[in-house]
């Protein structure tokens, strides 16, 4: 073994964790296929969303953790499967043409025209969503389409070995149905040869040695089909199992949600002669108030907006943080996952390397992180700034911080001009629609001008963030205040309208001390500071 291979058969980090349980099955059971399959699954009903991000994102650090692990003997695949032959149940109020949709209700969605008129079929124009979706993060994956995999025959050997074991399969699935869902129940869903939709009825006859089955029709006729090549979909949790058993998946993680789902499927795989992956159940994401999010509830919050106000590495960060813990997932994550991105990174260069493969960034880069960059400005540090200065462009935002670091510019500092490009569309939409100052009370106006004496003592041109919050802690400690922590809260409320920010010496030291200094004495003298 490599000393990295050496050091990642003890690493703590859960995708460490999981390669380890991928390398005991590959070491145990061999490679079915040429390769250890990852894989994701994606419904082509509706677009690609933050869930899926979050799939494809965590099933990649597992992946290459598993390739540093067995110092990539193995080769490795990483699944993106689109279950695009699923019958189309419901016309979405987002899209034109909805009315020629309805005409194609219970058709695989494969053979549904696309509404938009830009692809061959609606499932193809959702499939290209998907993958220009991944490829913005320049995902290492190969997109499958179920349709192909059953017209193609890659899943006839599968599908003959379901007819064979039909009554394994149902044994599997009638006791987790309702009583009247039991009664018509049947794992093949038959594609009608006459009207080209998925149908939703029993199994009347079985004839595994002609690999056919008998169902009736929606003219009331009785019709043979085989369930090879095309003529049949699987019903969902079969189908699962179908996909683990015929592709040779070793790895696929799913939602806490879909717990027994997985447990049906993998007694289904086994019963096909098949083995289920590896994997685990994440917990899911909840809303500010802590309930579930849902795409019907509308309060989820979508990849766009979150690369709206901060960058993907933010959020791979947000995924990679504790995935079996139920998180609440909306605004206000963002800066705070924003900050600790560039904390990890810049801790990075300085670990041994046995703590790299702990810390976030190695998974997030694929063992190789960017540089951190020289400065130490934080985002929540940018977005306070953003607010006292009244700074609308980014131009006079690069102004005051070159003022504090003249060696930085947007081309030395390309994460720095990306935060900061993040850090005034975030104010505009979030911070300064809910700032609310306040005037400052006895305490804190006698503490604020001690302040102010103390501060004009130091040089103008002063920098060092300790050095001023030095100051800040000795003005607050001189007054009587129960906890410093409140003289703090009563700075950032009655400076920047909010009830916290960054360290205040870092603040006033990018600020610039003759402007914080004026700052405080414009709301001494009772200006309204929301203006500018």
């Amino acid at each position: 073994m490599t000393d990295l291979a050496d050091l990642a058969a003890n690493a703590k980090a859960w995708p460490f964790e999981q390669a380890r349980l991928v390398k005991k099955r590959v070491e145990t059971h061999g490679v079915k296929g040429g390769a250890v399959i990852f894989e994701t699954g994606y419904g082509p009903s509706g677009l690609p969303h933050i869930g899926t991000f979050g799939e494809v994102a965590r099933t990649s650090m597992v992946r290459h953790a598993f390739r540093v692990l067995t110092d990539d003997k193995y080769p490795t695949r990483l699944v993106a499967f689109s279950d695009d032959m699923d019958g189309f149940r419901k016309v979405p109020t987002n899209v034109p043409n909805r009315d020629m949709l309805a005409e194609h209700l219970g058709k695989p969605l494969t053979d549904v025209p696309d509404p938009f008129g830009t692809h061959e079929s609606f499932a193809h124009h959702n499939n290209a969503r998907l993958r220009a979706f991944l490829d913005q993060f320049d995902f290492d994956y190969e997109f499958l389409s179920s349709t192909e995999q059953y017209r193609s025959g890659r899943f006839d050997e599968a599908l003959l070995a379901m007819l064979e074991r039909f009554d394994d399969v149902m044994a599997v699935m009638l006791p987790t149905l309702g009583e009247e869902r039991r009664a018509s129940y049947s794992p093949f869903l038959p594609v009608s040869p006459k009207t080209g939709k998925v149908l939703q009825v029993p199994t009347l006859e079985r004839n595994p040695s002609k690999g056919t089955i008998v169902f009736e029709d929606e003219d009331g006729e009785k019709t043979e089909i085989p369930v090879t090549g095309g003529h049949v979909k699987v019903q969902w949790k079969p189908d699962w199992a179908l996909r683990w058993a015929a592709l040779g998946v070793d790895y696929e993680m799913s939602g806490k949600d879909l717990i027994e789902s997985v447990r049906a499927s993998s007694k289904i795989c086994r019963a096909l002669g098949g083995l289920p992956p590896e994997g685990f159940n994440y917990e899911l994401f909840l809303d500010e108030n802590g309930e579930k999010i849902s795409k019907s509830k509308g309060n989820g919050l979508a990849v766009e907006e979150w690369l709206r106000y901060a960058p993907w590495e933010s959020l791979s960060l947000y995924m990679f943080q504790k995935p079996k813990t139920a998180k609440r997932l909306y605004f206000d994550v963002i800066p705070k996952a924003v900050d600790e991105y560039r904390q990890h990174l810049a801790a990075y260069p300085d670990q041994p390397a046995d703590k790299r493969l702990e810390n976030p960034v190695w998974h997030i880069h694929d063992g190789a992180p960017p540089a951190a960059g020289s400065s130490a400005i934080s985002f929540a540090l940018l977005l306070n700034l953003v607010s006292a200065a009244n700074v609308h462009d980014k131009d006079r935002l690069w102004g005051f911080i070159s003022r504090y670091a003249p060696d930085a510019t947007p081309e030395t500092e390309p994460f720095l001009d990306r935060m900061a490009d993040y850090a005034l569309s975030y104010y505009e939409d979030f911070v300064k629609p809910t700032k609310s100052y306040r005037a400052p009370d006895a305490t804190e106006r006698a503490a604020m001008e001690d302040l102010v004496g103390r501060l004009k003592a130091l040089d103008p041109a002063e920098k060092d963030p300790e050095t001023i919050q030095t100051e800040v802690y000795a003005a607050g400690k001189a007054h009587e205040f129960d906890n410093l922590r409140d003289w703090f809260r009563g700075l950032y409320e009655v400076l920047l309208g909010q009830s916290q920010g960054p360290r205040f010496g870092g603040f006033a030291a990018i600020y610039g001390l003759p402007e914080t200094i004026a700052l405080i004495e414009r709301a001494l003298a009772g200006e309204d500071l929301s203006q500018g």
